[in-house]
């Protein structure tokens, strides 16, 4: 499971968008972050309202068209529909609140 701390510019708004757009679990939560887990990635979401560069975060995932699916239908902005690299991965992109790039990412052998 990859682990990732995203600076985020409201923790509330980050978290709301995690846990009901992506799906996550909170971990943990205190006042400047807060912990969000699935099956395939933790983050920590550390509040930075003064945010000027926002991050990527890859979440692996077994069927990339159906996440994307799913986060569009949510309201997130699509940075990259699904599409089929040389290597076969298959991969799409949206942007959290603070800008963060989120890309999910379904290996070739998971067809």
């Amino acid at each position: 499971m990859s682990r990732r701390t995203l600076a985020v510019h409201d923790l509330d708004e980050a978290l709301a968008f995690y846990r009901e757009v992506l799906g996550f679990n909170v971990v943990h939560r205190d006042a400047q972050q807060a912990t969000v887990s699935s099956p395939n990635a933790q983050v920590v979401l550390a509040a930075s309202p003064d945010l000027e560069d926002p991050s990527e975060l890859t979440v692996p995932t077994d069927d990339c068209d159906a996440a994307f699916e799913r986060t569009e239908a949510a309201g997130a902005e699509v940075m990259q529909e699904p599409i089929t690299r040389p290597d076969g991965t298959r991969t799409c992109a949206f942007l959290d609140p603070s800008g963060n790039t989120l890309r999910f990412i379904q290996s070739a052998g998971h067809r």
